[in-house]
């Protein structure tokens, strides 16, 4: 199941329908999947935060929160650190206490001291100190058991199980009734058999209807849990059909399910992504982990070449507009087969290709002549060779949108982060830091209108808890605290290990 807070149903028609994924939703699971994968070595608080970007870019964040959350079932995270961290920060509060830490310099006296009575230095202490807090903790292995396509499969499967967990009654039509009566006896549900009559639906005369007093419902997970593990069973026998009654805040609705909404994943086999050789599959997954303008896109449509069609190993669509650029992985082969590729590649036309060439193979200038982008590897593709190929195409685009906007930029909103103003206008970051603001001040990474400055300088003064300044900047949509503080004039007095104080500058 998922939690409650990520349930996605539909009420129309005064009904109760889950809202399943589609088959556009496959590429997001795939990057969720891929960010996790991206992302082991990392600390959690690295993973969450491209979570939340992720987030930014979809149509519904509880989907990918959705997705999250099952991929995270099978991530492995672990406590990092050269010293034991509750050890560490009982030495590191003795330090502080007898310091009495208020500026940097202090706090720096403390972290030595308590240093020195660990035996270790104080880069270690200061690593050490909250290493075991969840978003420090480091991701060490993800063993996810579905592709893209399971991962959408179990997504569905877990969303009709936490929308019946608030469900009172279960009426269940199967073609093999016999297995769900054997599961609803195995899960000591309270049921009944009653007779049905024959639609012609190949099921089963019968209708099983799990049901129990209202005070089990009320004051108890227990039903709505085995509700869901019944489904789970029953989606796995064939033809059947799954009416529930559902509490929705006091309101009766009703939740229909049939062997066409859903399957058990695990039912059939996972068709994991497959690559042709070690050498892309490697490439797939380290780009995966970066933080790019370009999403990678494993085998793209066919391209014609003359008489024949070749179908690229990747192609890295720009996320601010309809431009691709494809990518072709040349590894070790035989000359008959690299004779045959640089003629498909010399025949392609008005197409952006990037070609990633075997050392070994000598044609890096064969492929540059027939106006290929080569990029000679050895053993893996570098990273910083695509990535440097694909900033020469972002500079092109970004100058063409930027051409494109009026060199003046009004926001409707009081305060706006520039990433989301981008996203607004269908373009990178890059194009409108260079552009003007006439009626807001750039604070840090944030667009700020002179009045909300003027109302926050009202309300935040010297001696205020951080805690308490940083909540005024909630309100209002501003998180980079330190860049608007320091823009009225303060200045954070950090007190002991954690917290602060906001003072004027000095």
């Amino acid at each position: 199941m998922l939690t409650k807070d990520l349930l996605r149903v539909s009420r129309a028609g005064g009904g109760y329908r889950p809202r399943f994924s589609t088959p556009d939703d496959r590429r997001l699971a795939a990057r969720v999947i891929g960010v996790y994968q991206g992302h082991t070595g990392e600390t959690r608080a690295d993973l969450d935060e491209a979570l939340a970007d992720l987030e930014g870019e979809a149509d519904d964040f509880k989907l990918v929160r959705g997705f999250a959350k099952l991929v995270d079932r099978a991530a492995t995270f672990e406590t990092r650190a050269v010293i034991d961290p509750e050890r560490t920060r009982s030495t590191a509060f003795a330090a502080a206490e007898s310091v009495g830490v208020v500026t940097e310099a202090e706090r720096e006296t403390a972290l030595s001291r308590a240093a020195d009575a660990l035996d270790a230095s104080p880069a270690d202490v200061g690593r050490s100190l909250y290493a075991d807090l969840d978003e420090r903790q480091v991701l060490v292995a993800v063993d996810v058991p579905w592709d893209p396509d399971g991962l959408l499969t179990q997504y569905d499967l877990s969303l009709a199980q936490t929308a019946l967990f608030d469900a009172t009654e279960v009426r269940i039509r199967s073609s093999d009734p016999r297995a769900v009566v054997t599961v609803v006896k195995r899960l000591r549900l309270m049921y009944e058999i009653r007779k049905a009559g024959d639609t012609g639906e190949a099921l089963s005369e019968r209708e099983v209807v799990v049901t129990g007093p209202d005070s089990v419902f009320r004051r108890t997970r227990r039903y709505g849990t085995r509700f869901a593990r019944l489904l789970r069973s029953v989606a796995g026998t064939g033809r059947w059909t799954f009416a529930a009654t559902i509490d929705d805040h006091g309101t009766e609705r009703e939740l229909r399910l049939t062997d066409e909404d859903l399957r058990v994943p695990g039912t059939e086999p996972v068709v994991e992504v497959s690559y042709d050789s070690a050498v892309e599959a490697d490439f797939a997954t380290r780009f995966a982990s970066l933080d790019l303008d370009w999403d990678l896109v494993r085998e793209p449509e066919p391209l014609e070449t003359g008489a024949r069609v070749m179908i690229p190993d990747f192609a890295f669509e720009w996320k601010y507009g309809e431009f691709r650029v494809y990518f072709e992985i040349m590894g070790f082969w035989t000359p008959e087969y690299v004779e045959k590729k640089l003629t498909q590649i010399e025949e392609l036309e008005t197409v952006e290709l990037l070609v990633a060439v075997d050392d070994s193979l000598g044609v890096g200038e064969e492929l540059d002549a027939r106006d290929a982008r080569a990029i000679p590897y050895s053993k893996r593709v570098r990273l910083k060779d695509v990535r440097d190929a694909l900033r020469g195409y972002e500079e092109r685009l970004n100058d063409e949108r930027a051409a494109a906007l009026p060199d003046e930029l009004v926001p409707e909103a009081d305060v706006v982060p520039l990433a989301d103003l981008a996203a607004d206008y269908g373009v990178s970051e890059a194009v409108v830091e260079g552009k003007r603001f006439p009626e807001h001040k750039r604070v840090g990474r944030t667009l700020v209108r002179p009045a909300v400055l003027a109302d926050l300088d009202e309300v935040i003064e010297a001696g205020m808890a951080l805690s308490a300044a940083e909540a005024r900047l909630d309100e209002v949509g501003v998180d980079d605290a330190s860049a608007l503080l320091s823009k009225l004039g303060y200045r954070v007095e950090w007190e002991g290990l954690s917290g602060g104080t906001v003072r004027e500058k000095r």
